[in-house]
């Protein structure tokens, strides 16, 4: 039952029947049989094939029915020829390994030719009635760069890694998962994009990831252009993710049972689905653990360290079905069912600590604010306990090519363990594995967070924080506030249905004046834009830009044709139309006060994401400078979002720039691309008239 309480906001709307995937006759033993270059896993229900030198997931087959993309060659096996397991510049997706079927980023073999994977069974079926076959193909580093995938061409990571899948009587899947062990004697190392990805076959058609996304996707869309960015989604409330096959009524998800291995935390947004960005357009799921996307995270190992993680086990679930519908509400129940055996007991030979050898830690958050309104509450209250917050100094580090401070939100080293609590304030989290943490404490309409550090979680224990108040901190009371801090832009205009190309176009049709919200009659809702971008100053022509670029990416090629040369407009047109342009955008907050007010005032602006041309919003009251909001940049704009890496900034300013009767504080985002803006979560003004000004 504790389980299950992290997996109801998954499970809203559930009551409705399913359809099992699986058949009620008695489950058929596992078997397991090996070739040369092959294992094969069996069940009766799916058959998976796992290359031996890499640890890719070759086929994947329903009811005999093939699953994945793969290249089949005419005895009906892999056509491993054609597409070579393991490092393989050479597919679809030129100057990165790329297969059609499943694999890591960062497999067992790293750069081809320079060592060879050791491939083992490491439980035989025969040894215990058929009940679960699994096999794992290692890599042993020894110094060289692992990892040959999205810009990791040549070896990118110092580790070895061991993969794995496994397979159990009655599973209607595979799972799998990836140890990475990087030992002290091993140099320095930056890990970048790193995930697990599945190329599935051109019989899925609709796409199922959450309520926005759950569209029938045809090849069609990609191939005119479409941004797979409008198809991410936050990785916490969304543990299956998939595509369903209209036709055949036959659905694949990756299943995550639990989020303690994926990076960022409980607000991260990634890929999940989307059509693969070549001419085959297959579609795509991706589980990534580490992206640069909406702010990413970092994995930074020192020399002399020893460090390991284990990503997984994840369940690639097939089913059937009437219906998509009924195909993805099988596959949320199905992640509920994957939590609540969570962690795995077959599971041995890595660090993976059992139920028994991992803690537990509840308490109750009591929310003190006396500046609040009577009616504040701890909603959706998120708790999670992680590393604390620790400074990388790397060739590569998260926020760029310079030192970084590591936080929940940018962290994929180490796990992270997160739950739901109560309006309450009551929560509880289990199963977490033995060390030292600090506590984080978020919550839809309290600004900022609380955290509470130096939690010890031993084997088997259970710790009971008791109370824990949490006072947010204010600079004076209230004269006004905007939005609703919740981490994202969902409140404001058009931030519900925020993921479609060209949004900066569409604020300067809504806003030909910019926005001018006056406090006590403008609503955030309608009145305020869920970006604030520079403001083009001819929509329609870029607009009309866009279609003609649409139209030409459909025009058919010559098979011969040459590419085109970098840097020339058709080189540059194969990433996107031409970039629009846009005056700066001032926008007016316009307030009432009853008389001139004295002390310090201070700007208080809660960002979602995004970066402008100058890195600065200037900000202005009354007509004059009253300083700026500092951005720590990410791309959350430029990729459709309405959440990247949340953070605070504050502008203090002498009071006396205030007056009696009207005010009017200005935010301006300078001139430059439309991508080049913020999404705000919140903005609150506060006056502090015993406070002196600096």
């Amino acid at each position: 039952m504790k389980r299950l309480l992290r997996l109801l906001p998954f499970l809203a709307g559930l009551a409705a029947p399913v359809v099992c995937a699986q058949t009620a006759t008695i489950p058929t033993a596992v078997t397991l049989k090996e070739d040369p270059e092959t294992y094969t896993l069996d069940n009766g229900i799916v058959t998976a094939v796992v290359a031996k030198s890499s640890g890719d997931l070759v086929s994947l087959r329903y009811g005999g029915l093939e699953v994945l993309a793969t290249l089949v060659g005419a005895d009906g096996r892999p056509d491993l020829l054609r597409d070579p397991p393991g490092d393989n510049p050479n597919g679809l997706n030129r100057g990165m390994t790329d297969h059609q079927y499943g694999f890591w980023s960062h497999d067992a073999m790293g750069p081809r030719g320079t060592g060879a994977a050791l491939a083992r069974v490491t439980i035989d079926p025969r040894a215990n009635g058929g009940l679960r076959a699994e096999v794992s193909v290692k890599g042993i580093s020894h110094g060289r760069k692992m990892g040959t995938g999205p810009g990791a061409r040549g070896g990118e990571f110092i580790s070895d890694i061991d993969i794995r899948y496994a397979l159990g009587r009655g599973d209607s899947g595979v799972y799998t998962y990836c140890t990475f062990d990087h030992p002290a004697e091993y140099a320095a190392t930056t890990l970048g994009e790193a995930r697990f990805g599945l190329k599935l076959s051109d019989i899925f058609d609709w796409m199922l990831i959450d309520q926005h996304h759950h569209l029938p996707y045809p090849p069609d869309l990609e191939r005119n252009g479409d941004d797979k960015y409008n198809y991410t989604s936050d990785q916490f409330d969304h543990p299956a993710f998939g595509w369903a096959s209209s036709a055949r009524q036959l659905g694949c998800f990756i299943v995550n049972p639990s989020v303690e291995y994926l990076s960022g935390g409980p607000t991260k947004v990634e890929f999940l689905c989307h059509r693969d960005t070549n001419r085959v357009t297959a579609p795509c799921i991706l589980n990534y653990w580490r992206s640069s996307h909406y702010g990413g995270s970092s994995v930074d190992v020192a020399a002399g360290e020893h460090w390991t993680k284990v990503i997984g086990p994840f369940l690639i679930y097939v089913n059937s079905g009437a219906d998509p519908e009924t195909l993805w509400r099988d596959a949320i129940a199905q992640a509920a069912k994957e939590n609540g055996k969570w962690p795995y007991d077959w599971v041995n030979g890595v660090d993976y600590p059992h139920q028994e050898e991992r803690g537990a830690v509840a308490g109750r958050i009591i929310l003190d604010d006396p500046l609040a309104p009577p009616t504040a509450k701890l909603s959706r209250l998120l708790v999670g306990l992680t590393h604390p917050d620790y400074h990388v100094t790397t060739e590569r580090a998260a926020a760029g090519n310079t030192p970084a401070d590591i936080t929940w939100m940018t962290d994929a080293k180490y796990y992270e363990f997160w739950v739901r609590g109560g309006d309450n304030g009551r929560f509880s989290i289990p199963d977490v594995r033995p060390g030292k943490y600090t506590l984080h404490v978020i919550a839809d309409g309290v600004l900022g967070e609380f955290t509470y550090a130096d939690v010890t979680v031993a084997p088997g224990r259970a710790v009971n924080l008791g109370r824990l108040q949490w006072t947010p901190l204010r600079r004076g009371r209230q004269l006004w506030e905007i939005g609703v801090p919740n981490r994202n832009a969902s409140e404001f205009l058009k931030g519900d249905d925020y993921f479609h190309d060209g949004m900066g176009l569409v604020y300067a049709q809504l806003f030909p004046r910019d926005v001018n919200y006056v406090v006590g009659q403008s609503d955030f809702r309608k009145d305020w834009y869920f970006q604030h971008v520079p403001h083009d100053e001819d929509p329609a022509k870029d607009i009309a830009a866009v279609a003609a670029w649409r139209a030409d990416r459909l025009k058919p090629r010559p098979a011969n044709a040459a590419p085109p040369a970098p840097g020339s407009p058709a080189f540059r047109a194969r990433f996107g139309p031409p970039a629009a342009v846009g005056r700066a955008s001032p926008w007016s907050v316009h307030f009432d006060l009853p008389a001139a007010p004295q002390g310090v005032a201070t700007l208080r602006v809660a960002l979602a994401g995004g970066n402008t041309s100058s890195h600065e919003i200037a900000v202005a009251v009354n007509g004059q400078p009253a300083g700026s909001v500092q951005l720590a940049g990410d791309s959350t704009v430029g990729r459709n979002g309405i959440q990247g890496i949340w953070y605070e900034r504050e502008v203090p300013f002498p009071a006396t720039l205030l007056k009696s009767g009207a005010n009017v504080l200005t935010l301006t985002v300078p001139a430059g691309g439309l991508s080049a803006g913020v999404v705000y979560d919140y903005l609150r003004l506060e006056l502090d008239e015993a406070a002196t000004p600096r």
